[in-house]
């Protein structure tokens, strides 16, 4: 089988889809299949992977995706299957049908929904809150768009099952189209990780003393890095937090923690390499994802399997791979309050965190890389057949 791949990021760059694609990529050929991949990339020629991989530069958007989809159209002539991993999918399922081949596309997230918050045409409305309210013809258009390039599909797979009752319940799209595969972590656990919490610190160039609140994510406004700053500020003095990620939301995050004072606690790391998550993780005494949104958090799967305590809002896909008081904590999404009594909590109460660690390693196993992307190969040659 000859399989092309679309990922809206990719390494060195971070997010879930930088994980996802490499991974199911090297799963494929280690099968026997022939696979290429068109990716949104800010390495031009990225090197080190079983396959071939045309990256799409940094630029201006309409640029950038009149560039993906000639790319994807040419590629998808010398495949049997195309599997796209988008947000805004329009000239990707269209590249692919122009090329007379089935479409498979993975969805994370309501693209609408993405599109009319990052507008500001929704006044911040969350995901859950977008699904029952009708908005303007400007939300109406894109709503409309992402209709038409899901019907265009052959195959929806959603990475939670928050997410795929979105077609069927939204969009009318049939429950027999989709399809539910959580996502897949293959990567180091935490027993892979020599280094202890003080070495880890130290390999960073991180100082020893402070307790270390970590977040990673793309910083985009949904991301609630600005409510992690604020729980901060009711935190003790020797509680600073990590950030690692770049994006939009940066230089009004820097700012926002200026103004409070907490510009000394709060360190913007940029884009880390992947190679130094594990460290990154090592060295923080507890990780928060403070998003509005989630479709299946890559990183919540990764966090869990190296083995450090998290405090994660309860939206969307998180409850799927967060239970509450089992494997962490979960906390209401634009409550800076809820998540410094959750820090706090995990981080006076060592015993605690232990327990949620143990707890997030044993439930693995349903997110593993031969059971879902075994999943994944089985759903194109259907395609196929």
């Amino acid at each position: 089988m000859r399989v092309l791949l679309t990922s809206p990021v990719f390494p060195p760059d971070l997010g879930g889809p930088a994980v996802y694609v490499p991974s199911l990529g090297r799963f494929l050929v280690e099968r026997g299949h022939d696979v290429r991949v068109v990716a949104f990339c800010s390495d031009p020629e990225p090197k080190g992977h079983p396959f071939a991989v045309r990256a799409i530069s940094r630029g201006p958007l309409p640029v950038r995706y009149l560039k993906a989809f000639f790319a994807v159209w040419k590629a998808a002539r010398e495949v049997d299957v195309v599997y796209v991993n988008e947000h805004l999918a329009l000239l990707h399922v269209l590249a692919g049908r122009l090329a007379g081949k089935p479409v498979m596309i993975r969805i994370m997230v309501d693209g609408a929904w993405e599109i009319s918050h990052r507008k500001g045409w929704i006044d911040g409305d969350d995901i859950v809150t977008f699904e029952g309210k009708s908005y303007g013809w400007k939300v109406g258009l894109v709503r409309a768009l992402q209709r038409r390039w899901w019907s265009w599909c052959s195959r929806i797979i959603a990475c939670s099952d928050f997410l795929r009752r979105i077609p069927i319940e939204r969009y009318g799209v049939p429950e027999s189209k989709t399809q539910l595969i959580y996502n897949a972590y293959h990567g180091p656990l935490a027993r892979d990780v020599a280094a202890t919490q003080r070495e880890a610190r130290e390999q960073l160039g991180l100082r020893v003393g402070p307790r270390y609140v970590l977040t990673i994510c793309r910083l985009m406004v949904w991301k609630g890095v600005d409510g992690i700053i604020d729980a901060l500020q009711g935190l003790p003095q020797d509680v600073e937090l990590l950030i690692a990620g770049d994006g939009d939301m940066e230089q009004a995050w820097k700012e926002h923690a200026a103004k409070r004072g907490l510009a000394e606690r709060v360190h913007f790391l940029g884009n880390v390499p992947y190679k130094k998550i594990p460290l990154l993780v090592r060295a923080s005494d507890v990780f928060v994802l403070n998003s509005e949104y989630e479709g299946l958090s890559h990183t919540l799967l990764e966090v869990s399997a190296l083995g450090a305590p998290i405090v994660c809002t309860g939206v969307c896909g998180n409850p799927e791979v967060v239970e509450h008081e089992v494997n962490g904590l979960l906390v209401p999404p634009k409550a800076p309050d809820a998540v410094r009594d959750a820090v706090r909590r995990v981080l006076d109460e060592p015993g605690l965190g232990a327990r949620f660690v143990a707890a997030g390693l044993a439930r693995m196993d349903r997110f593993s890389r031969d059971k879902t992307f075994g999943e994944v190969e089985s759903a194109l040659q259907r395609l196929l057949r």
